[in-house]
């Protein structure tokens, strides 16, 4: 399999996550995505990290510098001794997901190549309030296990005896299944809330939306496509429908979904199919919070349709699925002055980490640890160094980015 090929799995788990059909007020997202591969190259590095808020790129790690940047521009207040400490933190993380790559290898019996592993996880504030969360692994392009958290169960999407026999190795953790559940429902979605809280702190209160309406010929005979492109908002939450002759016609309403624009603000799209011939009239009508009432904008007929505008929304749809797909390629901030969000990757600790063996075991790669055991490279035996770590008795302490460690 190719290498874009392999990529694909994360991207469109991304896409799906993200939730980009929803164009109305709805929920908010915190992800992370962690991507280590066997050989790394120009523009690969070996391991990456990515954070995400509602879509946006806030935090990334950056494997060939083996620096963590903010991405966004409310997270750029940190201090410097913030990101010089997550950064040496992340290098031991780097560490980590290169034991993982090889222990896939030996559990799949594969040697050289190009091979991926990729873990994302998080959680989503809903409309509603209620919360949920989510943790996906995946390897060479296809999901290896996925965490339900409505059974508290992980889940092989694949019938593969390597994913299989892990899944019930690692349902087997009782006490492992339990922290996942209460972290993904409960601790991650408090980090979110505080992401939010600091993001909207550090944007301006609303900015209006843009609207530019458009035509095309559609893929249909005789058929024309309109688009409205709506876009420089803020917050998130719009909605967006096209009017026949003043009616709302939300199910003939096709929409792209929200998504940032990479300086703050969002944008979205929505087109509808129509007859060109026909007498009615035909209006893109926006809701904002920004907007007193409904901002509606009136296709013209008899103007030509502008190929420019066109072809900008093209690029600006490609150019928003591609920096998605950079995602291929999490974090605890501080607590100085201003009470900024302060965030572990639990998840990923509990990968780093064999259950059942010592400190010294976890660090071996998967070949000299199975020669400990006797050679036994079979599924069985290898399959511990991807399992979650045993959870430690209690709570655990929150502390500041300078004093987190590897786990032990």
């Amino acid at each position: 399999m190719s290498k874009p090929l392999r990529l694909v799995w994360l991207l469109i788990w991304l896409l799906g996550e993200m939730g980009i059909a929803g164009a109305t007020a709805g929920p908010h997202t915190l992800q992370y995505l962690l991507t280590a591969v066997s050989e790394p190259s120009p523009g690969l590095p070996e391991f990456t990290m990515q954070g995400y808020v509602d879509g946006e790129l806030f935090l990334e790690y950056d494997g060939e510098a083996q620096q963590m940047q903010p991405r966004a521009a409310w997270m750029r207040a940190a201090p410097p001794a913030v990101w010089e400490s997550e950064s040496r933190v992340h290098k031991l993380w780097q560490g980590c997901f290169r034991g993982k790559v090889r222990s896939l290898l030996h559990l799949y019996n594969r040697s050289q190549g190009y091979h991926i592993f990729q873990y994302a996880y998080g959680c989503e504030i809903q409309a509603d309030g209620g919360t949920t969360g989510f943790q996906h692994l995946g390897f060479d392009g296809e999901e290896f296990l996925t965490y339900d958290v409505a059974t508290h169960r992980w889940l092989a999407p694949v019938a593969e005896a390597e994913a299989e026999a892990t899944q019930r190795l690692w349902n087997g953790n009782s006490a492992a299944l339990h922290y996942y559940s209460n972290f993904l429902e409960h601790e991650c979605p408090k980090i979110l809330r505080r992401y939010l809280e600091y993001g909207h702190s550090s944007r301006p209160q609303s900015k209006h939306p843009k609207v530019q309406v458009s035509n095309r010929p559609s893929l249909q005979y005789g058929r024309t496509t309109l688009s409205c492109r709506v876009h420089g908002f803020y917050p998130k939450e719009v909605a967006v429908v096209w009017l026949k002759s003043g009616e709302p016609q939300p199910q003939e309403t096709s929409r792209l979904g929200v998504v940032p624009s990479g300086d703050g603000t969002y944008q979205t799209w929505a087109t509808i199919e129509i007859d060109p011939s026909s007498d009615h009239t035909y209006t893109c009508s926006v809701e904002h919070a920004s907007l007193g009432a409904a901002l509606r904008v009136a296709w013209d007929k008899k103007p030509k349709s502008n190929p420019m505008l066109i072809v900008g929304i093209v690029i600006a749809v490609v150019l928003v699925i591609v920096t998605m797909g950079t995602a291929v390629y999490f974090l605890r901030t501080w607590e100085a002055g201003y009470k900024a969000v302060v965030l572990e990757q639990p998840q990923a600790q509990h990968l780093c980490k064999s259950p059942g063996e010592g400190a010294e075991a976890q660090e071996l790669p998967g070949a000299e640890l199975a020669q400990r055991k006797g050679g036994d490279l079979s599924v069985g035996a290898e399959q511990s160094l991807v399992q979650p770590a045993p959870l430690p008795e209690g709570p655990v302490e929150e502390e500041t980015a300078e004093h987190r460690d590897m786990p032990p």
